[in-house]
């Protein structure tokens, strides 16, 4: 799983972090970190997250889909 964060849409509301605390959190008042390959056993929860996301600044792809044969072969 791949997460990104629009950090120039992120207008810091935080439902996220709250939803997904193993992969988002509040860094001060502002500051939004995140784990951009975040467990799939957070799956859910990160799902949830995005979508309760008001300004919609959170992006879940599944990283496998986004590889050619190739590419996934190497790693």
């Amino acid at each position: 799983m791949r997460v990104v964060v629009d950090l120039s849409r992120c207008e810091g509301y935080a439902q996220c972090a709250f939803l997904a605390p193993d992969a988002f959190r509040l860094h001060g008042e502002e500051a939004l970190m995140y784990d951009p390959e975040p467990d799939d056993a957070v799956r859910d929860r990160v799902l949830r997250a995005a979508a309760a996301c008001p300004v919609q600044a959170i992006l879940v792809d599944r990283l496998e889909s986004r590889r050619t044969p190739v590419e996934a072969a190497r790693s």
